[in-house]
């Protein structure tokens, strides 16, 4: 199967990307800058990745299920601001 990462407007990137944090904030995932907010007591949990080993844009320690609900509810909002925009016309 073919990889299709382009985007249609290429300049929207930053924005997907200011709300794949938003919504991962939402979901309580540990990714970007909240790693380093994270409480000392929490860091030693099963599964838990120390602060000082992850990236800003790594998402390798997340589950798939979690990034799909990422992924979902960006499509999700992404249709409904579109539905929105055409009805409002």
């Amino acid at each position: 199967m073919a990889k299709n990462n382009k985007k249609v407007v290429p300049e929207s990137g930053k924005a997907l990307d200011i709300l794949k944090y938003e919504i991962a904030a939402e979901l309580g995932l540990p990714v970007g800058k909240q790693v380093a907010n994270l409480n000392v007591e929490f860091a030693t949990e099963l599964g838990a990745i120390p602060s000082q080993s992850v990236k800003e844009d790594y998402w390798g320690h997340i589950a798939s299920r979690d990034t799909g609900a990422v992924g979902g509810t960006i499509t999700a909002r992404l249709i409904r601001k579109a539905e929105e925009t055409l009805f409002s016309l």
